[in-house]
């Protein structure tokens, strides 16, 4: 049975309505989620990293996950907005309070230092409107050799069907580059970008569990990172291939 997750709850001042999202999250079948605390990085600015609100702060006790006997696991995020590379807190203290790290890149340069040079764990890309540069295969190869992964945020074409036409056409450009290593938190929504249906499971199931491992191994020296299919896993990617790429049994 695939574990899924979603690492991208924004984080609110308002506890309850938190507290209500990681709830449905949970009854939905969700084993993960990460509260997002998005920090703007401004220029001739000293900032200061603020630290995430204590999860046992927020939850007295976490909800069960629907059809699971354990409660959901609830992990801090932080997501950095920048527009010039030079901005990068490189080693910043900060980022050892948060399980994820990731980085919204608004400008070429930046999106090229995020996918072959900072120690991050998530890209995300603005696809609201027309990008400002088109997506090269070069980086975004170092940064899936890297174990970085690619976010897409679809929340603002649900309101406004500009950004939906921006949305869906920049999604499908990023997903032709980048081999189907996209965070989402829906099925569906990756089906629409033009994920196959296995890629669209994947995106908030297998890749975001690389995330996390990837996001385990950052704080150390070094790290090795062995993931494997269960048996059942194995069955179902059996199903979803065509018959005639299956591999043949072996006639000894």
């Amino acid at each position: 049975m695939s574990v899924f997750m979603d690492l991208n709850v924004m984080y609110s001042s308002n506890i309850k309505q938190l507290q209500s999202l990681v709830e449905t999250a949970a009854h939905l079948g969700y084993s993960t989620v990460a509260i997002n605390y998005v920090f703007e990085l401004v220029a001739k600015k000293k900032q200061e990293i603020p630290s995430p609100k204590p999860i046992n702060e927020i939850f007295d006790k976490l909800p069960m996950v629907q059809g699971r006997s354990r409660p959901i696991r609830v992990l801090n995020r932080l997501t950095l907005v920048m527009s010039d590379a030079s901005h990068y807190p490189t080693n910043s203290p900060a980022f050892r309070f948060f399980d994820l790290i990731a980085l919204h890149s608004s400008s070429e340069k930046v999106f090229h230092a995020a996918c072959t040079l900072y120690d991050i764990d998530i890209i995300c890309i603005p696809v609201t409107e027309k990008l400002p540069f088109f997506f090269k295969r070069a980086p975004i190869n170092a940064a899936i050799e890297r174990g970085v992964a690619f976010e897409v945020s679809y929340a603002a074409a649900i309101r406004d069907s500009t950004m939906r036409r921006y949305t869906i056409a920049n999604a499908v450009c990023l997903m032709e580059s980048c081999k189907g290593k996209v965070c989402m938190s829906l099925h569906l929504i990756g089906l629409l970008f033009g994920l196959s249906n296995r890629d669209a499971k994947e995106s908030i199931s297998s890749t975001c569990r690389s995330v996390l491992l990837r996001a385990e191994t950052r704080s150390t020296a070094s790290g090795i990172v062995h993931t494997w299919k269960t048996q059942q896993e194995a069955l179902q990617d059996s199903a979803d291939t065509p018959a005639a790429k299956r591999m043949k049994p072996s006639d000894s």
